[in-house]
């Protein structure tokens, strides 16, 4: 129906126009009353792939013209279309917050997107992070838009045999089954843009998807003028090698920025989400240096102002890393010509050791390199991110890596249940994830027992029965003989405990932790009296062979005694779609990761708007979410063995979880269980929203960045801090420290310190005084004279309280200029004690 009008007859053209205007602005997927009338459509097809695109091109003309003669689907239809328009015209958060909040067009580059189940861009949990910060974006306001790529076949799904092994399969994307559309030149033909490569032209075709207030822009290399190789960069998700991921990173950075440039897009902020995003750094220093004629270092120095940087990695080897000889060979041309820099000072930029011709390139260190803010996801990760990224900053306080963290959260509005919507409506209003969130943990708190708990348990109902339907279809195409699925059909019950597991399956997920007494699990699960029923689902990699043998070990298990099968289900092919009815009806969110290796997760903060409970490693966001009123921790935060875990994690349930929630009164109110949801619902799920993490996003780095970045681009203020940077550089290694003196006295110690500046102007530096400790800091030095007979030798002083002893702080010079950030755009730091800080 990518023209479909032409197909439809007449009379039908104005009732199709709309529904197509609907179905293709993702605003739907996050509207209830949308998904009523999409099934009304056709309820199969609707249920089992939620794409409108997909069942509009599919419904019959016969049922259309049905549904244009209903008088109460036409008045679905204009409700829904009506909401809409309020919704994309009527000033957001963004424009009654910040009404001279010029930040131009953010723009953020993303690998991944979850939006939708009727788009398959994703894999997990970053791409989870994308779609709901654009959700969010849209809901606020914010002039933010989207770049990614378009995938033939996207992450890879999943099948189970008989045997209980994982298979991988990579169903094509038809374009024309999802709800994008070509982005098109003003006169009319497709948008296609061109990079060169080592010998070759790669043509890229651009597409457009509307989500709401926002746009996501994508990217493919199947052009038919392309050849096959490079027709398949975009072809998977995290699939293939070095040369494929490298060609797409080269896709999303470069070519990315080269669309926003071609469709006049004023673009001041860039949010890079994840290293992947990286090469957009050098494209956009070389737009800069061809408008104004500069050289690559004032066009970085400029630009990297508007740069926004998030990691969401855990650990150092899990970055993107080019030997030296892949990357020259895609980049070293466009180096060489297209920035005026050689193969070596490109390869520096994304070193460690900027010197050592042998380490390899990594993403992560470019973007830091390329940026003026950086985060981590949570603010355990950016504890984590700045141990990992302390090589860059050698010498500095680990405490001084300039990496922040904004915790991620997640949309609650795409995630929460029509029962949980209904709630939450009623106490908060309509508008409630659109506003600033001041009173919606005070209203939801002012729920009765009865409402909270009838919204659970219509929760759970419909979690069991879409889980029965779900494993129907999962048995029938793993060619399950007729007995199992018969069996299948009474697997679960509607008021039974449900803990809830889905997650990627690899080592230190430990996705098998409940695994580690299967007997133990057994008893939990078949208790008579107080029963457990336990969902699972997740992918491992198709070269994480580890992780396959978890998945197998769990279906293995569950099918070894009948009475496991009506308790413990493993769902097949982890999807969004899957991923949204886990988080509406399980009662317990189980996460078991390896601290510190989970960055932040989002998953088990879906279950929140929902009344779901998490039982979790003190790891990412659990770290600073949990309370004991709240839910439960595995473990205390230090480090401990599987063993130990698995046991904590079977005495919680058997201990605390189970008892409370089947403690019931004579009406059958769990009430202290009741208790437990409320206090997360109303504390918890406006601060793990998106809503607060993109208000967060805005107010701390965009905002800024976009203002750092129009001060940068005023005349000679890039050329004076590439300037500072190469004398910095220069002199650095000539600056020495003299004598020091410290009197006590009067409760104060008084510093004087001789420190000579080669041929750096004082201004160029600060000259500090460190201590560590919950009574240290940073103490800024004062410039008294210049010392007699040198040509650029000078006395600096200092008072502090001496709270603590004089030894304990320790001289430094440190690389300063106004508008400059240090260290991350001048890492040196010179320490009057060798040894430096510990």
């Amino acid at each position: 129906m990518n023209g479909s009008l032409q197909d439809t007859p007449p009379g039908l053209h104005s009732f199709v126009a709309r529904l197509q205007e609907l179905a293709l602005d993702l605003f739907w997927s996050w509207n209830h009353a949308a998904d009523a009338l999409w099934s009304l459509l056709d309820p199969e097809l609707w249920s089992l792939t939620h794409n409108p695109w997909v069942v509009l091109q599919t419904v019959s003309r016969r049922r259309l013209a049905e549904l244009a003669e209903d008088t109460s689907f036409r008045r679905q239809l204009d409700e829904l279309l009506a909401e809409r328009q309020r919704a994309l015209s009527s000033p957001a958060w963004f424009q009654r917050t910040h009404p001279q909040g010029d930040a131009g067009v953010i723009a953020y580059f993303s690998l991944e997107f979850m939006l939708s189940e009727a788009l398959p861009l994703y894999s997990g949990g970053l791409g989870n992070v994308a779609g709901d910060q654009m959700k969010a974006a849209s809901d606020l306001g914010l002039p933010l838009v989207g770049v990614g790529l378009l995938y033939q076949q996207g992450y890879f799904r999943q099948l189970i045999d008989t045997d209980g092994r994982q298979h991988a399969f990579y169903p094509y994307n038809d374009p024309m089954q999802l709800p994008i559309r070509p982005l098109r030149e003003h006169d009319g033909g497709w948008l296609r843009l061109e990079i060169e490569l080592p010998g070759r032209r790669l043509w890229l075709r651009a597409w457009q998807v509307k989500v709401g207030r926002t746009r996501l822009f994508l990217l493919d290399s199947n052009d038919p003028a392309n050849d096959p190789a490079q027709r398949g960069y975009t072809s998977e998700l995290y699939g293939g090698g070095a040369e494929l991921r490298i060609a797409q990173e080269i896709v999303l950075g470069i070519g990315g920025w080269r669309l926003l440039q071609r469709l006049g897009l004023e673009v001041s902020v860039c949010h890079l989400n994840e290293g992947h995003a990286a090469f957009t750094v050098l494209e956009r220093a070389r737009t800069h240096m061809r408008s104004h004629g500069v050289g690559f270092g004032e066009a970085l120095a400029v630009t990297r102002a508007g740069n926004v940087f998030t990691t969401h990695t855990p650990v150092a080897a899990a970055f993107d890393r080019y030997e030296p000889a892949l990357l020259t060979r895609h980049l070293g041309r466009y180096a060489r010509e297209e920035l005026g820099i050689d193969e070596q000072a490109l390869l520096a930029l994304g070193r460690a050791r900027p010197d050592d011709p042998h380490e390899a390139f990594g993403m992560a260190f470019l973007a830091l390199r390329g940026s003026g803010a950086v985060n981590g996801v949570s603010r355990l990760h950016g504890e984590v991110s700045r141990g990992i990224f302390q090589p860059l900053f050698a010498r500095w306080p680990r405490d001084e890596v300039p990496i922040g963290h904004v915790t991620n959260g997640v949309h609650m509005p795409s995630w929460d249940s029509s029962a949980a919507d209904h709630l939450w409506t009623g106490c908060c209003g309509r508008e409630r994830w659109r506003e600033s969130l001041d009173t919606v943990g005070q209203d939801i708190a002012q729920a009765s027992d009865l409402q909270i708990w009838q919204m659970r348990c219509a929760a759970r109902r419909d979690l069991v029965a879409y889980t029965r339907r779900r494993l129907l279809r999962q048995m029938a195409a793993e060619a399950c003989i007729e007995r199992d699925i018969d069996a299948a059909r009474d697997a679960l019950e509607p008021d039974v405990l449900t803990l809830g597991f889905a997650r990627r399956f690899t080592a230190y997920k430990r996705p098998n932790l409940l695994l580690h007494d299967p007997d133990r699990l057994t008893r939990l699960l078949t208790d008579r009296q107080r029963p457990v029923q336990l969902i699972i689902a997740g992918k491992a990699h198709p070269d994480d062979h580890e992780g396959q043998e978890m998945v197998t070990a769990w279906i293995r298990y569950i099918r070894s005694q009948p009475e496991v099968r009506l308790r413990a289900v493993f769902l097949s092919d982890h999807d969004m779609l899957l991923s949204e009815n886990l988080a509406q009806g399980v009662d317990v969110w189980i996460n078991t990761p390896r601290r510190p290796w989970e960055a932040c997760g989002t998953s088990g903060m879906k279950a929140l708007v929902n009344g779901g409970l998490n039982l979790s490693a003190l790891d990412g966001w659990w770290a600073e979410a949990y309370a004991p009123d709240l839910g439960w921790a595995l473990g205390d935060g230090e480090p401990a063995g599987d063993a130990e875990d698995a046991e904590c994690l079977y005495r919680l349930l058997e201990t605390s979880v189970v008892p409370e929630f089947y403690a019931r009164d004579a009406d059958g109110l769990p009430h202290a269980w009741i208790e437990r949801i409320r206090r997360s619902m109303s504390r918890l799920t406006p601060t793990f929203s998106a809503n607060r993490s993109v208000r967060e996003y805005t107010e701390r780095y965009y905002l800024p960045a976009a203002a750092a970045y129009r001060a940068r681009m005023a005349a000679g203020s890039g050329a004076a801090l590439a300037a500072w940077q190469a004398r910095i550089a220069r002199h650095w290694s000539k600056l020495y420290f003299g004598r020091l003196d410290v009197a006590t006295g009067d409760g104060l110690h008084r510093f004087a310190l001789q420190a000579f500046l080669d041929e750096l102007a004082p201004d160029d530096v600060a000259v500090q005084l460190y201590a560590e400790g919950p009574e240290g800091g940073v103490f800024p030095m004062t410039r008294d004279t210049q010392l007699a007979g040198t040509a650029n030798g000078h006395l600096f002083r200092a008072e502090i309280p001496a709270r603590m002893p004089a030894t304990s702080y320790t001289p430094r010079i440190v690389p300063c200029h106004p508008g400059a950030s240090a260290p991350l755009e001048a890492a040196h730091i010179l320490w009057r004690d060798q040894a430096g800080p510990s």
